[in-house]
């Protein structure tokens, strides 16, 4: 129904915010990554939008990207998860973090976020297995400094290196799932996931 809004940042609160569009005040619901990413009160914003109808509320969601609420969409697929839940996981990581957990299949990293336990966390990396690939986590700006892991950074190379090496998306992502967390180094990481596939 409504693809952004854009306007004036009239109230800010612990998890959500009230955009001005010609004297009409919109309450988005938002993540706390997108909560770091609003301006001051009284300064312009444009707020990515996903609009929820359900029986009993009809709520608003702000994004300060596309890609995050392209990503809080998928979650709301996995069945069990709800607009909180998702809000939440979108919270908790950065959504490159996010994203290349799914892509590789990392519970442990997935089971981290608030209200997602371990089996949510499965469920969230079969569910999502076939609807996150590479090309999504291309499309995540690196974050900056300390916010993104040294590991992250070294699977994200390994799997880029996989794949330069003619294995699918889908390959170089299981290799690496299977050893990500034994290396900060991104070369290590292709040696430990070529020997796997190879039987040693």
């Amino acid at each position: 129904m409504y693809a952004y809004l854009k306007g004036t940042v009239a109230e800010k609160g612990q998890n959500e915010v009230v955009i001005d569009v010609g004297g009409v005040g919109y309450l988005l619901s938002c993540s706390m990554t997108t909560l770091q990413e609003i301006p001051p009160v009284g300064e312009s914003m444009k707020m990515y939008t996903h609009f929820s109808v359900r029986e009993d509320a009809m709520e608003l969601f702000g994004f300060a990207t596309r890609e995050e609420k392209s990503m809080f969409a998928r979650l709301l697929s996995v069945s069990g998860i709800g607009p909180k839940v998702a809000l939440s996981i979108l919270g908790s990581m950065p959504l490159r973090d996010l994203t290349l957990a799914i892509v590789t299949g990392d519970i442990t990293t997935l089971s981290r976020a608030p209200g997602v336990g371990k089996k949510t966390a499965q469920r969230l990396a079969l569910e999502l297995k076939e609807k996150v690939d590479q090309s999504d986590l291309d499309a995540v700006p690196v974050s900056g400094g300390a916010y993104t892991p040294i590991q992250e950074d070294a699977a994200t190379e390994a799997l880029a290196a996989l794949q330069a090496l003619g294995y699918t998306p889908a390959e170089a992502a299981k290799a690496i799932g299977q050893v990500r967390g034994q290396s900060d180094s991104a070369n290590e990481l292709v040696r430990l996931a070529l020997r796997n596939m190879a039987g040693f």
